[in-house]
Order: structure tokens, then C-alpha cells, then sequence
């Protein structure tokens, strides 16, 4: 992993200051996922094109950190695991979305086709366990289960929610928190787990903070764009018909936005509907509360048991979410 690759600042800040266990510690995640993903034998090529696709590999980070540098094998495997199960949700989420592009490339969707994106999202689903399975991890399977049946009941949620402009905030935090959430926060839980380590609640606590943050602020990014910077084209959640903070907050502001058909959007309209959103002050307001959940994250650290240094490191990764979307 070259860890300068499109990094945000406090990210690259962590790599330079953490000392060679961490960066020795993600290529030896890397390795694992790149052997995980040419052992998937017909489905190979697709699994080593979603894998090297890129990504900023933030979930296997936050395994090593709150792990801290006597991690060894333990915290690597769970790294592995955690990302292999995010790729699995991302290609499975462009399945049901019809996405043609993902990090600015085609997804497997578009180019192998439905049965094989699932398929491959269905293998790297159980490549995940096999990971932790063939060390006997009992805690870790038993913790990444009980995600992935929350990232499962997240995405039925957004389906039972599709193109509905009466979505709540309540409705949307619950979603992003079993979606997005629940991954960050089971990386912060396994990272301390795999060294017998305490304060997993707290840890698990400061992930789904970051989680929430990071998704508030990615939903920001899709109605602002432009395309360039975010390899899809705007407005493309609402083209779902994914109704996200920056709507809700807007409708708030301009009751009439309500009714606008987002069935209806072609990509110029939804461009124009972005633009109707952002007049609103919507998008300030959602970054004004993704900066806040941040705030209360890093606060959640000084009781964490972590060392010094943990924490300070966590507290970059914590400031990168904020800066990659700023």
C-alpha cells in the first residue's frame, strides 16, 4: 500500500509519526487481502481488480491502531477480514445500485455482469471468515457475524426507504449507523480484542462516530461534487433514490423540495436539484454536525485505556475524515 495515495494530510501524518509497525503492519493487511483475493479461483481477476481498485484502507487503519503496536498476526487478520467485508458490501451495494462506477472505475457490475458481481460479493463475504476461522478467532467471528447481519439490515432499510422524501432523521441515523457505523466501530472493538485489550465499548463508541462522520460527510460530497473528485456524478444517491441529511436538512428549509419526484431525475436534472439543495444552507449544516461527532469521538478517548500515542494517533484519523471531505 502506498500510503501518500490520495491520503488526506492527517492520515499521512499518522504513517510518518506512528513508527514502521504501522506501515509494516498495513502491508502485511495488504498482502493478505491481495492473497485472499487471487485465492477466489474463476472469480480471481474480478476480486484482484475490486481490490486494487484502491481505497483508503481506513477501516484495517483504526484494527492496527486501537491494536497499537504489539498487534502482531492477530490484529493483521482481523485488518484483512474487516476489509474484505467492506469490498463485499461495496460491490454488492453497485449490484443493487446499477452503479457503472466506483473510485472513478468501472464496477464489476458493469463490466461482468449481475450473477458475477454477486457472486463475487458472496465469496469475499466468506473469504472474511475463512480469514479469522483458520486461527480458531471465536470473539472476532462471532463480532464480524453480527456485523455483517447489521450492514444486511441496513440496506433493506435503505430499500424500504427508497425515493421517499419523508425520511426522518431518526430513520437515516439508524441507517447510516448499521451501514457505516457498525463496520468502523467493529474494527475499533476487534483491533483491541486481538490483544486481550480493554475498553472495547469505548473504542467501539469512537468508531461509530467516525462511521456516522464519515458518511454524513461523504452524502455531503455527492450533492457538491464535482465528479472529478469523486469518480461518480452528482446527485447520483438521489438517482437511487437515496434520500440522505443534506435533503432532509433542505426540505426543512425549502418545504417544497418535498415534492420534487426523485424517480423523476435525469443527471442533468439532479445536478440542478443539488444546486436547489446546496441554496438551502443544507450542506454547512451537515458538515457543521459531521465536525461535531468528531469532536465528541476523540473526547470518548481520554477514557479509552489507550497508550498516548493510540490516542494521538486516533485523533489524526479522526481529523482525516474531516479534511478528505473538506
Amino acid at each position: 500500500m502506498s500510503p501518500g495515495r490520495s491520503a488526506p494530510e492527517p492520515v499521512t501524518a499518522v504513517f510518518e509519526s506512528a513508527g514502521a509497525w504501522l506501515p509494516n503492519g498495513l502491508a502485511e493487511v495488504e498482502e493478505g487481502l491481495l492473497a485472499a483475493a487471487e485465492s477466489e479461483g474463476p472469480l480471481t481477476a474480478d476480486a484482484v481488480a475490486t481490490l486494487k481498485a484502491g481505497g483508503k484502507r481506513m477501516r484495517p487503519m483504526l484494527v492496527l491502531l486501537c491494536a497499537g503496536p504489539g498487534g502482531g498476526r492477530a490484529a493483521v487478520r482481523a485488518g484483512v477480514a474487516v476489509e474484505l467485508i467492506h469490498m463485499a458490501s461495496l460491490v454488492h451495494d453497485d449490484v443493487l445500485d446499477r452503479a457503472p462506477l466506483r473510485r472513478g472505475r468501472p464496477t464489476v457490475f458493469a463490466e461482468s455482469g449481475r450473477g458475477r458481481a454477486t457472486a463475487l460479493g458472496d465469496r469475499l463475504f466468506s473469504t472474511a471468515f475463512a480469514v479469522l476461522a483458520a486461527e480458531s478467532d471465536e470473539f472476532a467471528i462471532a463480532e464480524l457475524s453480527a456485523t455483517a447481519v447489521d450492514l444486511a439490515r441496513g440496506e433493506l432499510m435503505q430499500r424500504r426507504g427508497a425515493f421517499d422524501t419523508a425520511l426522518s432523521e431518526d430513520e437515516y441515523f439508524e441507517r447510516c449507523r448499521l451501514k457505516t457505523g457498525r463496520l468502523f466501530a467493529a474494527a475499533c472493538v476487534l483491533g483491541r480484542a486481538s490483544v486481550g485489550g480493554t475498553g472495547k465499548e469505548v473504542m467501539a463508541e469512537f468508531g461509530h462516530r467516525i462511521g456516522l462522520a464519515f458518511q454524513m460527510l461523504d452524502d455531503v460530497l455527492d450533492i457538491s461534487g464535482p465528479a472529478e473528485r469523486t469518480g461518480k456524478a452528482r446527485g447520483t444517491d438521489l438517482l437511487d433514490g437515496t434520500v440522505t441529511l443534506p435533503l432532509i436538512q433542505a426540505i426543512r428549509v425549502q418545504p417544497a423540495l418535498a415534492e420534487v419526484d426523485l424517480r423523476e431525475l435525469s443527471e442533468e436534472s439532479a445536478v440542478l436539484f443539488c444546486d436547489r439543495i446546496a441554496d438551502t444552507g443544507a450542506l454547512d449544516s451537515v458538515r457543521g454536525r459531521a465536525m461535531a461527532l468528531i469532536e465528541e469521538a476523540k473526547a470518548r478517548l481520554s477514557s479509552s485505556g489507550l497508550e498516548q500515542e493510540q490516542v494521538r494517533l486516533l485523533e489524526l484519523i479522526a481529523d482525516g475524515v474531516v479534511l478528505r471531505y473538506s
